[in-house]
């Protein structure tokens, strides 16, 4: 999970993917939270269409780039949980902050990766290295 985390870390907006609602294929740039309890938590606004697209089909695949040419690839379901520890860690980060203010907000929402995997990759040659999540 560390090199998922670190990652992740040094490459601070990634791109998730979804199924919209229309049934087409939606992408947009997203961030990273944090590692709590193994699990990897992201969040979003109840009011996004990316929060709709994730209720009505919670498979997600998120993917981002190093200025090296390395890469990491997540999958799995989105599952939302309201768990205010992992709220007050997002409000950590300013830009989060300043969107939702407090944890209580009622449209921030939180979700972590379930029945998932990991794939970081580069052009070495080598095979990529793969993680259960």
């Amino acid at each position: 999970m560390n090199k998922i985390v670190e990652f992740l870390q040094a490459n601070p907006v990634q791109y998730l993917a979804t199924v919209g609602i229309d049934g087409k294929a939606k992408c947009r740039p997203f961030m990273f939270c944090l590692e709590q309890g193994n699990k990897l938590w992201f969040c979003t606004n109840s009011n996004k269409g990316v929060y709709k697209d994730m209720q009505a089909n919670p498979y997600i695949e998120i993917s981002v780039s190093s200025p090296t040419y390395a890469w990491i690839r997540l999958n799995g379901k989105a599952v939302f949980e309201n768990n205010m520890a992992v709220k007050e860690a997002c409000l950590k980060n300013p830009i989060v902050k300043n969107q939702y203010k407090t944890a209580d907000n009622p449209i921030f929402q939180v979700f972590y990766l379930e029945d998932g995997e990991a794939v970081i990759a580069d052009f070495s040659g080598n095979p990529p290295a793969k993680y259960t999540l």
